[in-house]
């Protein structure tokens, strides 16, 4: 078994810009990744059966991400291989760290890897699109300015500071913050020359801090230390320091109530030195580098 590592994402900032015939938002947003990551873990198999080691409590296999983007190279490569996966998530669900959207990228560039399957990183980002907005930036492995639903992504090297991210506990409905009257919907779109610091407001918190009054005292509490952010629509949230003993001081000062963990911004995705190396042998207990 091989094991490739499936990061997280931080929103720096997240506009809603207008809203499509179809019901789905315009964004303007960028996306960072952190060195804390899932791992899945990948046994080719001869037949075409595919196969999670422990399916994801609540969730029927065929709905699950991993199964559907493993489904989903089959189909649009003609593959007759199977696969069995073993995912070690350490990244909370409905956090708005992409770890969905993550996993699911992970499984397209590994398994095109390990079933030779030999898709470009264009066709595997649009065989992502079809599985949510966010996975084409977890296959491209760059951290970059985003808009459309999400998809359209321009590459860009922003700061890479020190972060901590704290989770309050909460699972937060997307659909319910985008389907929020009181939800802005006419930002004008963030442009790479004005945006120097790479961080800006998020239009979802007001709703959040508004509907989870839990993510609004964890914002509150980060917000008097420092300069505090909702990534995605949560419930996760982040502030930036300059180096990691002032990260490590603030998580150390966390409620017990919350989880807090310290981590590294990357402009790199993980993802892409795993594929460098073909894979690893075992995943890396430390979560590749935060604390």
């Amino acid at each position: 078994m091989t094991w490739w590592p499936a990061p997280a994402k931080l929103n720096l900032f997240l506009l809603v810009t207008g809203r499509r015939a179809d019901g789905y938002h315009e964004l303007s947003t960028a996306f960072q990744f952190l060195d804390r990551c899932d791992w899945l873990g990948f046994s080719p198999r001869s037949d075409a059966e595919v196969r999670l080691a422990a399916p994801t409590p609540g969730v029927a296999p065929e709905d699950d991400l991993v199964v559907r983007a493993a489904r989903a190279l089959q189909r649009a490569a003609g593959v007759s291989a199977g696969v069995d996966v073993a995912v070690d998530k350490r990244l909370p669900l409905g956090g708005g760290l992409g770890g969905g959207s993550s996993d699911a990228a992970t499984v397209l560039v590994a398994l095109n890897r390990l079933w030779n399957v030999g898709l470009d990183v264009d066709r595997l980002a649009a065989i992502g699109l079809e599985l949510g907005a966010d996975v084409p930036v977890f296959v491209r492995g760059a951290a970059a300015f985003a808009e459309g639903v999400g998809e359209r992504l321009v590459p860009h090297a922003f700061p890479e500071p020190w972060y901590v991210v704290v989770d309050p506990g909460v699972a937060v409905s997307t659909g319910e913050v985008f389907a929020a009257p009181e939800l802005t919907r006419n930002s004008p779109p963030a442009t790479i020359s004005a945006f120097s610091t790479g961080f800006g407001r998020n239009d979802c918190e007001p709703v959040v801090r508004a509907r989870y009054p839990d993510i609004a005292r964890v914002l509150d509490w980060l917000a008097a230390r420092g300069p505090a952010r909702l990534t995605g629509t949560g419930g996760c949230v982040f502030g930036w320091y300059d180096g990691r003993d002032a990260a490590r001081a603030v998580a150390d000062a966390v409620p017990g109530q919350w989880r807090a963990i310290v981590a590294r911004g990357r402009n790199r995705s993980p993802l892409l030195d795993a594929l460098a190396a073909g894979g690893l042998e075992a995943p890396d207990d430390a979560g590749t580098g935060g604390a």
